[in-house]
C-alpha cells in the first residue's frame, strides 16, 4: 500500500487504514531509525519506475534534519537521483519499516566515503500485526530472563529484556557471554519483567545480531512458546507499558 495515494474518496480511506501504522512522533521516529543504524538493517531504495538500490543507514542527524546511507554503487545510485519518488523499505525482525526518502543528494568522499543525504523523514510507517506489537521496557525497570543455559548445565543466564510483544521477545547477550545458535529451544525461562509480572515460557532463538558497530553484544530474537492461551499477564503488561510510554512521549512534547 502506497502512502503516496493521491487524496481521492478512495485514497483517503486507504490513508485512514494507515493510521494504524502511523509514526508522527519525532522521539519514535528517530528512535526506529536509530535502531535500524544499530542493527545495520538493510533499506531498499527504490522507485515506481523499478529502480531501486539496497544500503544501510550510516548515521541519524537530527540537528541538521538529515539522515545518511552507504553508496557504494555510483550508477545504481544515479537512477535514484532522477526520481522525484522514492520510498524507503527496511526489517526489523519481522517488521517492515517504510518511509518516503525526501532531498536525496550524493556526497561524494569524505571519512565516511560516498554517502546519499535525505531529509529526516517526518513520518514512518510500522506495519505489523497488533498481536506482534512489540514494546520497550520503561527507564525505571529493569526487566530479565532467567534460565538456565541448555549447553551449559549450571550455566545460569539474567539476560536483560530489550523489549517484548505477545509472541517475542529480545534478549541482550553480553560480549563475554556463551554462544547460543539460531532455532535453539530453551525451556524453563522465567520472564521478570517488573514488579507486578512474572512470566513463565520456553522460547526459541530465531535470530542472533551483533549490537551496534562495536559489537558491544547479541541481541537475540526470540519467539515465545509454551504460554497459557488464556492467561493475560503479557497482554496487560504490553498495553500498560505503551500507554505509559505514549504518556511520556506526551508530557515530553508539552
Amino acid at each position: 500500500m502506497d502512502a503516496r495515494s493521491p487524496s481521492t474518496p478512495a485514497s483517503r480511506g486507504r490513508d485512514a487504514d494507515l493510521d494504524d501504522f502511523r509514526i508522527g512522533s519525532s522521539i519514535e521516529v528517530q528512535a526506529l531509525l536509530r535502531q535500524m543504524q544499530q542493527e545495520r538493517a538493510l533499506v531498499t531504495l527504490s522507485t515506481p519506475t523499478g529502480d531501486s538500490y539496497t544500503t544501510v543507514l550510516e548515521a541519524v542527524d537530527p540537528h541538521r534534519h538529515t539522515v545518511l546511507f552507504s553508496a557504494e554503487a555510483p550508477e545504481r545510485v544515479r537512477a535514484l537521483l532522477d526520481s522525484n519518488e522514492i520510498t524507503a523499505v527496511a526489517y526489523l525482525d519481522s517488521i517492515k519499516v517504510q518511509f518516503d526518502i525526501e532531498g536525496l543528494v550524493h556526497v561524494h568522499g569524505g571519512q565516511a566515503g560516498a554517502t546519499l543525504h535525505a531529509r529526516l523523514p517526518d513520518v514512518i510507517y510500522r506495519f505489523q500485526r497488533r498481536e506482534a506489537f512489540r514494546v520497550q521496557p520503561l527507564a525505571s525497570t529493569s526487566p530479565v530472563a532467567r534460565f538456565a543455559h541448555p549447553g551449559q548445565p549450571g550455566e545460569l543466564m539474567a539476560l536483560r529484556v530489550l523489549d517484548v510483544s505477545l509472541q517475542g521477545v529480545a534478549l541482550l547477550l553480553p560480549e563475554e557471554g556463551p554462544a547460543f545458535d539460531s532455532g535453539a529451544r530453551i525451556e524453563s525461562v522465567e520472564l521478570d519483567l517488573d514488579e507486578e509480572t512474572q512470566v513463565s515460557c520456553d522460547i526459541v532463538i530465531q535470530h542472533v545480531t551483533v549490537v551496534g558497530n562495536g559489537g558491544r553484544g547479541r541481541r537475540l530474537g526470540c519467539l515465545l512458546a509454551g504460554l497459557d492461551p488464556r492467561d493475560r499477564t503479557l497482554a496487560l503488561y504490553v498495553n500498560q507499558t505503551q500507554k505509559r510510554r505514549l504518556a511520556s512521549l506526551g508530557s515530553l512534547k508539552g
